[in-house]
């Protein structure tokens, strides 16, 4: 797999509906765009993956949160795990080798296993801490996501309170991207707060060809 995209963007239900604010982020210039909705049924957000597929640019990749057979069924590019979702190795069992995996970690030994594991990239976090996710666990801070950038050698996805100002330090700690969600869909102009994170981070850098979009 490719570098992943600076930007790794987060179209979250918690502000609003996942498929206006993926409209908006895509307008912004964000090219990886992960869907959660912690509380829809299987049917809505399977329509809501579909709907976002579509209108999604060529160039783009959509990763599911939690569901792989939604991933599977709306031809997604991928889907991301917590720690309580199916195993990776299950998850790849399910998927092709041309979707993408990722897994939430919260230390280093998680990390160190997700870096064995069927999972392409390594989602650790939250480096500071965060709002978005209610019972977050402890944050890492930059000496905890420094080490673990160290330690493995798949890409990290920085996650967990980030800010425009702090995503140039947690990008030098050594992860490959930065994940963002109030910071770009907690209010505001989406549109132009993504250009911001885009500009600020780097141009996009495209993903392999997977599934779906991407």
């Amino acid at each position: 797999m490719k570098p992943l995209p600076r930007l790794y963007a987060i179209a979250d239900a918690t502000f609003g509906n996942p498929v206006n604010l993926a409209k908006s982020l895509f307008e912004g210039g964000a090219r990886l765009v992960q869907v959660r909705n912690k509380k829809a049924g299987a049917r809505e957000f399977l329509t809501q993956v579909e709907e976002i597929l579509k209108m999604a640019p060529e160039d783009a990749c959509v990763i599911a949160n939690d569901r792989v057979d939604i991933a599977l069924i709306a031809g997604a590019g991928g889907v991301h795990l917590g720690q309580t979702d199916l195993d990776p190795a299950l998850a790849r069992t399910i998927l092709s080798h041309r979707r993408i995996i990722g897994w939430s970690t919260h230390n280093l030994e998680q990390a160190l296993r997700a870096d064995q594991s069927a999972a392409d990239y390594i989602a650790a976090g939250p480096v500071f801490s965060t709002q978005t996710k209610p019972g977050a666990e402890p944050a890492i801070g930059f000496d905890g996501l420094r080490e673990i950038c160290a330690r493995v050698h798949k890409p990290v996805v920085a996650i967990g309170g980030i800010t425009l100002d702090s995503a140039a330090d947690v990008l030098a700690c050594g992860a490959s991207s930065v994940a963002a969600i109030s910071g770009l869909v907690g209010g505001g102009d989406v549109v132009q707060k993504t250009k911001e994170w885009v500009e600020r981070l780097g141009s996009p850098l495209k993903l392999d060809q997977v599934d779906g979009k991407g």
